[in-house]
């Protein structure tokens, strides 16, 4: 088990690294373009298509897909990095990602475990599992041992808090997607303008 928890979180760390160099081709254009290999407008080309590669890839890269695997302590699923599976007997964080594709929010809960295994539960089924792993966690929490971190936005999100803190979360989502796609795109175009 720990060498395919191992080969997981590496499988992992590889594929998010690929991401952001796919977000980071628009300063290798710039410096090819710099030295004359390439036309002055490459990073621009290569910002725009690296940009939606990388902003669309970086967020599903631990997302759960078919086929799953539940069992009363974890959560397997394949992901675009392979299989993944997280104990939930030693769930250490638990945060909400909230993305924004063609006017739909789209939610995904991403747990962490003690291993350092990441999986992004989408499906109701994953994310009622999860609900009932943290509130046996909460209490044992209450008996002085440590709980995982769980954001209050993910707790809100699986019904375990108050409505009240969804909105200003999807709000600082969009603000935060909004304004670093835009800088992104302003510093390859500038790159490409010189």
């Amino acid at each position: 088990m720990e060498a395919s928890t191992t080969r997981s979180v590496a499988r992992a760390r590889t594929g998010a690294a690929l991401a952001v160099a796919v977000l980071l081709l628009p300063f290798g254009g710039y410096g090819l373009a710099r030295i004359g290999a390439v036309p002055e407008s490459t990073p621009i080309f290569l910002g725009l298509l690296a940009g939606i590669g990388g902003f669309v890839m970086l967020p599903t890269l631990c997302e759960e897909r078919a086929p799953f695997r539940h069992t009363s302590s974890r959560l397997t699923a394949h992901t675009l990095t392979g299989e993944r599976s997280v104990d939930l007997n030693r769930i250490a964080g638990v945060r909400l990602l909230t993305t924004f594709s063609y006017g739909r929010t789209y939610r995904t809960l991403v747990v962490r475990d003690s291993h350092g295994v990441r999986l992004g539960v989408t499906t109701e089924r994953s994310r009622r599992k999860l609900r009932r792993a943290i509130e046996k966690a909460d209490a044992n929490s209450a008996h002085g041992v440590p709980g995982p971190r769980v954001s209050r936005a993910a707790r809100t999100y699986l019904g375990l808090a108050p409505q009240r803190g969804l909105m200003a979360h999807t709000v600082l989502a969009f603000l935060l997607v909004t304004v670093s796609a835009t800088l992104y795109v302003i510093v390859a175009v500038r790159l490409g303008g010189q």
